[in-house]
């Protein structure tokens, strides 16, 4: 008894014979069982309606053409004959008993096949076989046929499983789609026995698809085709709904070659194409191939459709943590508990901690108690679309802030934290201290415009009578005709007119009348010549005088004899300070690290000023002395004084106590008014 053809399948499977081996077993054991020298298996190429010689069994030369005459009978008759019927070789093609090299052949249909299918055998002359044996050997072939195509399309089932579980681990260990798709499409070629295989996806904004993979990455013919274009097999792909098979020239493979399209498709658009080229295998295995091949498109679709969701998001995090940390505000988002959750670099560069190890750590442990008390209360609001808002100092972060703070809601409408926007605004609040002080200068300064005018035109009127008055009584003087008492009395009111015309020389002076010529100076000299003119008055009043000079300072261009009178005025006004209890006096000269400013800085030990007294200390006639004491110019002749030569003059108590006035002066520039 014959050996049954599902015997021949898994003895073939066993011994490791491939597809087209187990053919031509099943093949032979028809043509042993008929007689016959030879099998040819024909199929009808779906489309075309041609018949193909799909598997050859011992024929001398398998590859000899169907006569162009008897293509078209026997596609015919293949076409319409039903199974088991079976016809003499010469009716339907005469060219087969060349091709088999007999001298005569039959043709018989497969029962059920799919395409059309039949068994060419060769015979010798005169040799008829029996019908019920040719019947019996083609119900036993196409058992034989269909369980291996079960069989295939189980182990293609399997297979493409496989491929799948490889292309996911693959981009689980290295994310990198298009070298994860590479490897697919060499893995999934194989299954299938197709000579390319190549994975393109669609870029919907440039209406392009894009070679994302292939199984010779190096043998790419084009790596970017239109979406539009109907001769690109990727073009035609993405417009089907199922795999479908194709044989037109296109401009990604040779013309003639056999092409199976497989459509990517994800939950909303279509993803891209699968393409096979250059398929061998029989024709009635098209039907499972494309099967495997839809299977495999589809699990590719998802996982394109992932890793394309995956990228998105990855990328969309990254961009909100890029505009996150490029925020030069100081940002915390911290929980119900107040630990932080998440800081911006900002943040964590200002208390100098990585971003990473601030995680879970107590807010209120890193910023101020003012700032502290704010996020607090926040907190304590609950539910609330209203920020707190507030500009405060925070000597913990170190500056003036602006400060949000800002109730962190879910989409349940429940608080689920806190968040904190701190602007550093130091600086503003800096130049804006600077623009008040610059203002309050600017009044001072047409306050003594003003004054001056009106100081100077006052002055020269009484200066004439003054001086005529001095005169008179310097001859008065010596006249011999008065009495003791009487010279007494000139005396006195010589000495009370020699000072009001002391106090018009100084109004003159503040008034910025006559003319003043420059000249080369020493600033540590003009210093030193007037701690010399107080020598005796700081002796007197047990003041001791220390001298800090630096020695490379060097000459300025300006009127000595004015700045020597402003240096005194200060010396005088310290003096006062320190009158009846002495102490120390601490006079220094600098130059500026640049070279561009000469400075003298003079401190005592006396009570400092108030807050008031520095605020109006430069003011015209402003004194804190006794009436009859003090006029309330020298300070303000000094301010103008200074400002004339392009420097500045200031005032303030000393962190070790006592006042501290700083006079700098320009080194390369002066203003003369």
């Amino acid at each position: 008894m014959p050996e049954s053809p599902f015997a021949i399948v898994a003895r073939s499977q066993r011994a490791g014979a491939n597809h087209a081996q187990v053919l031509i077993g099943l093949q032979r054991q028809v043509a042993d069982r008929l007689g016959g020298r030879g099998c040819l298996l024909l199929e009808l190429e779906p489309g075309t309606g041609r018949p193909v010689i799909t598997s050859a069994c011992d024929v001398r030369d398998a590859g000899v053409p169907i006569a162009a005459n008897g293509e078209p009978a026997l596609g015919a008759w293949l076409a319409r004959s039903t199974s088991p019927t079976f016809a003499d070789a010469g009716v339907a093609a005469s060219s087969l008993p060349r091709v088999l090299g007999t001298p005569g052949a039959i043709v018989a249909r497969i029962p059920l096949a799919t395409p059309p299918a039949a068994l060419a055998i060769g015979l010798d002359a005169g040799r008829a076989p029996d019908p019920a044996a040719v019947a019996e050997m083609l119900d036993a072939f196409a058992a034989g046929l269909e369980w291996l195509r079960l069989r295939r399309g189980h182990r293609l089932q399997n297979a493409v499983r496989d491929v799948v579980l490889e292309f996911s681990r693959s981009l689980s260990a290295m994310p990198d789609l298009a070298a994860g798709l590479d490897l697919l499409c060499r893995d999934a070629g194989r299954i299938v026995e197709a000579r390319r295989t190549s994975v393109w996806i669609h870029e919907r904004r440039a209406h392009e698809l894009q070679l994302a993979g292939a199984s010779d990455a190096d043998g790419a013919r084009t790596p970017r085709v239109s979406t539009a274009d109907p001769r690109a097999p990727a073009a035609r792909g993405l417009r089907l709904g199922q795999p479908e098979f194709a044989a037109a020239p296109d401009v990604d493979a040779a013309p003639g070659v056999q092409l199976l399209l497989v459509p990517l498709r994800g939950r909303r658009r279509a993803l891209g194409t699968l393409v096979f080229e250059d398929l061998s295998g029989p024709v009635f295995e098209k039907a499972t191939v494309a099967d495997a091949a839809h299977d495999l498109g589809r699990q590719l679709a998802n996982a394109i459709e992932n890793v394309q969701l995956l990228t998105e998001v990855l990328r969309s995090r990254k961009e909100l943590e890029n505009t996150f940390n490029s925020l030069v505000d100081l940002v915390a988002v911290c929980d119900r508990e107040g630990r932080l959750v998440h800081v911006n670099d900002a943040f964590a560069e200002r208390v100098g901690v990585r971003a990473a190890a601030l995680v879970d750590r107590l807010l209120a442990e890193l910023i101020g108690a003012e700032l502290a008390v704010l996020v607090s209360a926040q907190q304590a609001a609950g539910v609330s679309r209203r920020a707190s808002s507030r500009e405060l100092d925070d000597a913990t972060l170190g500056g003036t802030f602006s400060v949000t703070v800002t109730s962190l809601i879910n989409t349940d409408n429940q608080q689920i934290g806190t968040v904190v926007v701190a602007r550093d605004v130091t600086e503003r609040v800096r130049l804006e201290a600077e623009r008040v002080t610059l203002r309050q200068q600017l009044v001072q300064a047409e306050k003594l415009a003003a004054l001056g005018q009106f100081v100077a035109g006052v002055a020269h009127e009484l200066n004439n009578p003054l001086q005529g008055v001095l005169g008179n009584l310097e001859l008065l003087r010596e006249t011999s005709h008065l009495t003791a008492a009487q010279k007494r009395e000139v005396r006195l009111i010589y000495r009370e007119a020699e000072r009001a015309a002391r106090i018009v020389r100084n109004l003159l002076h503040f008034a910025g009348s006559g003319r003043h010529q420059r000249s080369r100076y020493s600033l540590n000299a003009l210093v030193g010549r007037a701690l010399s003119l107080r020598g005796r008055s700081f002796r007197k009043a047990g003041i001791e005088v220390v001298r800090v000079f630096d020695r490379r300072i060097p000459r300025l261009s300006g009127m000595p004899h004015l700045l020597q009178q402003a240096v005194l005025n200060i010396l005088i006004n310290a003096e006062h300070a320190m009158a009846g209890t002495g102490g120390h006096l601490r006079v220094s000269t600098r130059l500026s690290e640049d070279g561009s400013l000469a400075g003298v800085e003079i401190h005592d030990t006396g009570p400092g000023f108030s807050e008031e007294v520095l605020r109006r200390l430069f003011e015209p006639f402003f004194t804190t002395k006794e009436v009859g004491q003090g006029t309330g110019l020298g300070l303000a002749l000094t301010y103008g004084i200074v400002q004339d030569h392009g420097g500045t003059v200031q005032a303030a108590n000393h962190p070790d106590g006592g006042a501290v006035f700083t006079v700098e002066i320009p080194t390369d520039k002066m203003v003369i008014k």
